[in-house]
């Protein structure tokens, strides 16, 4: 899916709120860097960087702004 739906995906996410979306991928990236595992399902030789798996985690529904602490 490219980016660009990916990010509007999220911000319907959390009502369009720009600043709540990137909040959310700023924390949820840390966590992954920390050693969280994804809560998406991703291909086995992804390319991606743990920004771009926290956002395809809240557009799918996986990550809600009340999992995050």
């Amino acid at each position: 899916m490219r980016l660009e739906k990916i990010i509007s995906k999220a911000l319907k996410q959390v009502d369009e709120d720009s600043y709540v979306l990137s909040l959310m991928v700023s924390k949820r990236a840390n966590e992954l860097s920390a050693g969280s595992e994804p809560k998406i399902e991703l291909k086995k030789n992804h390319n991606l960087k743990n920004p771009d798996i926290a956002l395809m985690e809240i557009a799918e529904g996986a990550i809600k702004l009340e999992n995050i602490s």
